[in-house]
């Protein structure tokens, strides 16, 4: 983990920079094998209590949406009832747990940030954290809730709704997850700017080629059916735009130092 040159440095700086490129790559190995390892059991952990304390009260809050229209879940493998527990419970472990990887990777990193990037690694941890939940929490309660609601009025008078709880569940994940991730593309803006790859103005130039293909990984992540894949683009153009101005942001303060 080499760090970079600069003439300000510190001698403490400089000292600490001298003994990190002498170590070993295996060093730098055992020490992200150490803090994957602190993940993972936090995962375990995280899971144990979802699934021993919580499992009722999760699957009631998953079902809520099919069951205040009256309809009932069934099952109809012997163990797809405790499969559908074991994935709400480690999709809620994996969100529970995201602040501690996230605190890991600062951990792993510290030892080669400066001050000042340590203080950005903050920022940036605490948008992506709040911008996944935030994604997930829209995915759900919004167009998940109007997407279940939306097809069970199109299928009433002709037809009786009997849902597998696996398959609700496998499409309630294409919307939480993909919603968790796409949440992130104004960080992911923000980060390829500071890395010199984009510029806002690249990004408003291939604005339409960038609008394609928003709705063509909208069409990829969700279900297969056009409702669903406009609720997810259009918030993904919304980002897209904040990304734009918050590009625009930094290079205005890049500029004015």
């Amino acid at each position: 983990m080499k760090l970079r040159w600069v003439e300000k440095n510190s001698p403490a700086e400089l000292l600490l920079e001298n003994q990190l490129e002498n170590r070993p790559l295996a060093y730098h190995l055992a020490e992200l094998r150490r803090r994957v390892l602190y993940v993972l059991f936090s995962l375990g952990i995280s899971f144990f209590f979802c699934f021993t304390f919580g499992a009722d009260q999760l699957m009631q809050l998953v079902t809520s949406p099919v069951n205040q229209l009256g309809i009932s879940l069934i099952y109809i493998g012997l163990g797809e009832a405790l499969t559908a527990q074991l994935k709400v419970c480690l999709l809620s472990a994996l969100i529970l747990v995201l602040p501690v990887v996230l605190w890991q990777g600062w951990l792993f990193l510290k030892p080669a940030l400066y001050p000042q990037e340590k203080q950005q690694f903050f920022k940036v941890a605490l948008i992506i954290c709040f911008l996944f939940i935030l994604g997930v929490l829209f995915g759900y309660l919004v167009v998940f809730v109007m997407a279940v609601t939306f097809f069970v009025y199109v299928g009433q008078g002709f037809a009786t709704p009997m849902l597998s709880i696996n398959d609700y569940l496998s499409f309630l994940l294409g919307f939480v997850l993909p919603f968790g991730l796409a949440f992130e593309l104004p960080v992911i803006c923000y980060l390829l700017g500071k890395a010199g790859l984009v510029t806002s103005a690249s990004l408003i130039k291939a604005r339409r080629y960038i609008i394609l293909g928003i709705f063509i990984v909208a069409g990829v992540l969700t279900p297969p059916d056009v409702l669903s894949q406009i609720m997810m683009a259009v918030p993904l153009l919304v980002l897209y735009e904040a990304g734009i101005l918050v590009l625009k942001y930094t290079e205005k303060a890049a500029a004015s130092r």
